[in-house]
């Protein structure tokens, strides 16, 4: 499967964005997928996973309370709703798929990814 982040942008500290993952190829419905972000200077990030179907999702501490992960497999298509944005929240954004059910939030367990797409928050 390919995948194509997007909806990255600048925003005020405190604004919302909703980001995207879009499957060029492939289809979505059997794969769970995760968003991950890195930082400039700092190791990558796990932020949020979702089960294949949509009904399971986990968070990482920073996302807690403020993001909401989503999928409309029908669109083929991976959402991270972004609220309450922070200056830390700053980083290029990366959506990722793996075959195999079951949560994982190590990087490396994921083998399909996006390019990514970054996010800007200033205060």
């Amino acid at each position: 499967v390919q995948l194509q982040a997007s909806g990255g942008g600048l925003v005020q500290a405190g604004g919302s964005l909703r980001l995207s993952c879009a499957a060029s190829a492939g289809t979505l419905t059997n794969y769970v997928m995760v968003w991950f972000r890195q930082a400039p200077g700092k190791e990558r990030e796990f932020v949020a996973w979702i089960s294949r179907g949509g009904s399971n999702t986990y968070y990482g501490n920073a996302a807690k309370d403020r993001f909401t992960i989503s999928r409309d497999n029908a669109k083929n298509t991976m959402y991270l709703q972004m609220n309450s944005l922070r200056p830390e929240d700053t980083a290029a954004y990366y959506c990722a798929a793996r075959g195999r059910v079951g949560l994982s939030t190590y990087g490396t367990d994921y083998p399909y990814w996006g390019q990514g797409t970054l996010v800007t928050v200033s205060s």
